[in-house]
């Protein structure tokens, strides 16, 4: 196993054993409910926006790694971010874990998101690593309902 995949697999791994941003937001103005019928994932995600800009995010939940993962990471990168820039930083995230062939270079403002883009070789893990964004997003336009991946 490469170096870079085992530190990715480390990062991964350490954000599933202590996820950041793990609870109900004090606050929060903006949740969406997230479920993956495939695996049983399931998320509840919490914002809280002001003047547009994402002041804090947190989630609750059960999955699996990638899942749970995602979410952490996910939370943590989009603190500070516009809601254009997070709906920005949605559509790049989608395209590095959804591209059929190698991602020729990692958009840089993922950060430690690109821990995630090895999921694209397992399409099975594709629902899982997403669920969490695709909760974002209806959170972003206040959508009732549960999120699906199906």
């Amino acid at each position: 196993m490469s170096d870079l995949r085992q530190l990715y697999q480390e990062v991964i791994f350490d954000h599933y054993r202590r996820p950041r941003n793990y609870g109900v937001l004090p606050g929060a103005n903006r949740k969406a409910d997230g479920y993956n019928p495939l695996c049983g994932d399931r998320v509840m995600l919490y914002l809280r926006i002001e003047d547009g800009i994402v002041k804090g995010a947190s989630f609750e939940g059960s999955g699996c790694a990638i899942a749970t993962a995602s979410a952490s990471l996910m939370t943590e990168a989009v603190k500070g971010r516009t809601e254009s820039e997070v709906e920005a930083m949605f559509a790049r995230f989608h395209a590095m874990v959804t591209a059929s062939a190698p991602v020729p270079a990692l958009p840089p403002d993922l950060g430690k998101l690109a821990v995630l883009a090895g999921v694209r070789e397992f399409p099975s893990r594709v629902k899982c690593a997403t669920l969490a964004w695709h909760t974002l997003r209806a959170a972003l336009h206040d959508k009732s309902g549960t999120v699906s991946t199906e």
